[in-house]
């Protein structure tokens, strides 16, 4: 019968493998203590975390007759190219990744942007009538719709700005804090080159992409650019999007809406992302459209 030491240093190799190192030898394998009181083995060692392997480098079919081919053609897709099988079934590490990568997911869309975020970023906190995340993702209405007393705070804090900057967590507040850092500062930069003022920007919570469209009504301002987290996906849970009105108001047309999406270290770079939302927020200032109208003009 397997005891549970030798079950543990036989988890543990596994999981060392899947980090890279394909041979755990006594020298990788943790050592094992024995606790006071319940003389169970105990590792000295943190495992290394699935989730921090990049799936792209990772390539684990045996043997493969074009290597590099395999590795470039990865490199070109999310898609999980080369995880092999053991069996008529994923290996391990597969299914374990697939498991880590999909909890990610679910703990983007169910967890907060911190206050302390918000507070750092200089954004003024403001909520729509969700209640919760539950209320949030089974009420989409409810995402877009503001209370009066938080309508009132939204006025009184912006005025009438020319352009209005609004974050809201949406459905990835993991995608909020790895980029708005990088992506806020570059939009603000790129705006002041062009002689524009952004400022008093807002953070929504429980936020839905037609919450800017109240916004829009009741600053009036020329421009609304929402920053937003993305639904999260198997590839990344750090997606952010901007979208981007001329003069939105409350229910207008989707087709009126200028989008950048994918913003995140694995598809387009935040401080890029930036500079060109700054670019068109400028064109739209000039040619007083958004989305569809602005390739018309």
């Amino acid at each position: 019968m397997v005891t549970d030491t030798q079950l543990k240093t036989l988890i543990e190799k596994i999981v060392l493998e899947m980090a890279g190192e394909s041979k755990a030898s006594e020298e990788h394998t943790p050592k094992l203590k024995q606790t006071d009181s319940t003389n169970h083995a105990v590792s000295e060692e943190v495992l290394p975390d699935i989730s921090e392997i990049l799936i792209k480098k990772e390539l684990l079919v045996p043997n493969p007759a074009d290597e590099e081919g395999y590795l470039d053609m990865k490199d070109k897709t999310p898609a999980r190219l080369g995880v092999w099988r053991s069996g008529a079934r994923y290996m391990t590490s597969s299914a374990l990744r697939f498991k880590a990568d999909h909890a990610a997911a679910q703990d983007a869309v169910f967890s907060y942007v911190s206050e302390d975020f918000v507070k750092e970023n200089n954004l003024f906190p403001v909520a729509t009538v969700c209640q919760d995340k539950d209320e949030y993702v089974t009420r989409p209405d409810l995402g877009r719709q503001f209370s009066d007393e938080e309508k009132e705070k939204i006025k009184a804090h912006c005025g009438n700005p020319k352009v209005q900057i609004v974050v809201g967590d949406g459905l990835s507040s993991a995608s909020i804090e790895a980029n708005l850092e990088n992506t806020l500062p570059a939009i603000k930069q790129g705006l002041k080159l062009h002689g524009i003022d952004a400022t008093n920007d807002l953070f929504i919570k429980h936020c839905r992409v037609p919450a800017m469209d109240v916004i829009g009504e009741l600053t009036g301002a020329d421009v609304v650019c929402l920053l937003v987290g993305e639904r999260p996906g198997l590839v990344t849970a750090e997606s952010m999007s901007a979208y981007i009105a001329y003069k939105p108001t409350v229910d207008m047309p989707e087709a009126r809406r200028t989008v950048i999406s994918n913003i995140h270290e694995g598809g387009t770079p935040p401080v890029e992302a930036g500079a060109h939302i700054a670019e068109l927020i400028k064109k739209m200032i000039d040619k007083k459209a958004s989305g569809l109208d602005l390739n018309k003009v």
